[in-house]
């Protein structure tokens, strides 16, 4: 996907400029929408390959810089729903997602996106090791340096990670307690989601699934789903939404801490209101 064209660019002449003077001057945005946009990470410096967002209006410039400014009026207007902090390791921090949040920014700005809230709350350096959809919600991991996130990156590249979702869909599908597998490779590469299902309503026409995600494709439950026919409900992009929410969560994370090798496993209720803590942690001895 090829990058957005910025709203305004602006090269520095000459070394001490504000970056908040320099795009006021070259463009048509007040200093107080340029700061609002800065603030919420819309702004980006170039400086020689290094490509940064700039949140301070007054930042002093050096020629040869270049800024860029990506403004749409809607994502900036936003109001980001709120994250719930689950458990906090120091090294590590997990968090429920609720719908509406990005995992990370984009271009136009980072305030409606998890891991700029979860640096924000935590005033730490934030490393994303994965990602979930916009429309679902769920379980998320952060690290906190960079050894970390190179560990737990490694346990999601090698498959060490237990991924659980509850997942709605459309359709009936036998009720018979077993797991069933999906392996429809997806862009070219392997891919594998167990099901089994956990409730069906023969009046409404769809069935509430448990699945295991042993692979990581992108939107791997939502194309693998409506693979066989059975949507998730709410998908726009692979099924039908009829008005409603994707109904997606990610419910239960198990991986190994990096600090003390332990085997930790968190679980999110689906079924809890935004305001309950129904997570069920195990006693932390790491």
């Amino acid at each position: 996907m090829k990058n957005p064209r910025p709203d305004c660019e602006v090269h520095c002449t000459e070394t001490g400029q504000t970056a908040i003077n320099l795009l006021a001057d070259a463009s048509t945005f007040s200093k107080s929408q340029i700061k609002d946009a800065m603030n919420k990470g819309a702004v980006w410096l170039k400086r020689g390959k290094q490509i940064t967002r700039i949140r301070r209006a007054t930042k002093a410039l050096l020629a040869g810089d270049t800024l860029r400014l990506y403004f749409d009026a809607k994502v900036l207007a936003l109001t980001p729903p709120q994250p719930i902090l689950l458990d906090d390791s120091g090294i590590y921090s997990l968090w429920y997602k609720p719908v509406g949040l990005l995992a990370q920014g984009s271009h136009y700005g980072d305030h409606c996106a998890l891991e700029r809230l979860v640096q924000q709350q935590l005033d730490k350096d934030v490393f994303l090791i994965h990602r979930l959809d916009r429309e679902a919600d769920g379980i998320m991991v952060f690290a906190h340096n960079f050894k970390v996130a190179a560990k737990l990156s490694a346990q999601w590249q090698a498959g060490q990670v237990s991924k659980f979702y509850r997942v709605g869909v459309n359709g009936l599908l036998p009720m018979d307690n077993q797991w069933h597998e999906i392996k429809t490779p997806l862009d070219g590469k392997n891919a594998l989601t167990r099901y089994r299902v956990m409730h069906c309503d023969e009046q409404l026409d769809r069935c509430v699934l448990d699945i295991e995600l042993i692979t990581g494709r992108l939107h791997q439950i939502r194309r693998h789903m409506a693979s066989i026919d059975h949507p998730v409900i709410g998908d726009s992009r692979y099924g039908k939404r009829f008005g409603e929410d994707l109904q997606l969560t990610a419910y239960k994370l198990a991986f190994n801490c990096p600090r003390s090798g332990k085997r930790r496993e968190w679980v999110w209720d689906p079924s809890a209101s935004l305001g309950e803590r129904l997570m069920q942690f195990p006693e932390r001895r790491d």
